[in-house]
């Protein structure tokens, strides 16, 4: 078989298994310069695209919250999974719930941050008041706002909102919007409970970030919210999936410092 009739072949192939939309400069490059790991990288993909204990439509959205996290940002792959959520039914509103879900990464730096700080305060011998007193009345009411309308609460909230409930009342504003929004007469977003948790779980995940204590919260979140093993494993298998950005990326490039043409 010609070189030409196997990258057919192994085009048809990503086709009948990921969906001649899927194919883009990244995938088309990569058969051009090693067909071998193209085609070990479509078997990858394939794997939660064919068990599907998500939606189809569900798995976009998944991968547009691991691509459009701000600790990744890879934009085709953005373009990618949005017009594939598109395809599957998805509304705008739902698309853009996604990115106001993921947008809430960015508050890993104070959770991560202020335990952080307020363990070197005490080891300083600094401060040691305003780290341990109890809850104002003010401070009290933004821990029920945030147990009502994000449906939990944890103790890597509790010196965070000791040390800057100013900051702690406008992030509880902002990351509360997909659950207390109005869309279409309807109260609590457009994504359901369940999916909502599954997209944190996505961005935890994702090999750029690895938010451990997130991860866990958020994992035991969708279980009470009705999620099952498999659906979080597949949230994982397609998080998994980021690797294949590196060649996505670079096969263009070297194709074009090497002088080579795509050809598929």
């Amino acid at each position: 078989m010609s070189r030409q009739a196997q990258e057919q072949a192994a085009k048809a192939r990503f086709s009948a298994l990921l969906g001649a939309a899927s194919f883009h400069e990244g995938w088309s490059s990569l058969l051009n310069l090693s067909p071998s790991f193209f085609s070990a990288s479509v078997s990858l993909a394939a794997v939660p695209k064919s068990k599907s204990h998500l939606s189809s439509k569900n798995q976009a959205l998944i991968g547009l919250a691991v691509d459009s996290a701000a600790t990744h940002l890879y934009a085709p792959g953005i373009k990618a999974h949005v017009s594939a959520a598109l395809r599957e039914g998805a509304s705008v509103a739902e698309v853009v719930e996604v990115i106001e879900l993921s947008s809430t990464l960015g508050i890993h730096a104070c959770n991560i941050g202020v335990p952080l700080l307020v363990e070197v305060l005490r080891e300083e011998g600094l401060h040691l008041d305003e780290t341990t007193k109890e809850f104002d009345q003010r401070q009290e009411k933004l821990k029920e706002d945030f147990t009502s309308k994000r449906g939990y609460w944890h103790t890597f909230w509790e010196d965070f909102l000791r040390l800057d409930p100013e900051f702690f009342e406008a992030y509880l504003e902002f990351s509360s919007l997909p659950w207390t929004k109005e869309v279409g007469g309807k109260k609590g977003g457009v994504l359901e409970p369940k999916m909502k948790e599954l997209v944190y779980c996505a961005f935890d995940c994702a090999s750029t970030h690895l938010y451990v204590p997130g991860l866990k919260l958020h994992m035991k979140n969708a279980l009470g919210y009705g999620a099952t093993p498999q659906e979080i494993l597949e949230v994982l298998e397609i998080a998994t999936l980021l690797s294949l950005h590196s060649a996505h990326v670079a096969a263009p490039i070297i194709l074009e410092l090497t002088g080579q043409k795509t050809t598929i």
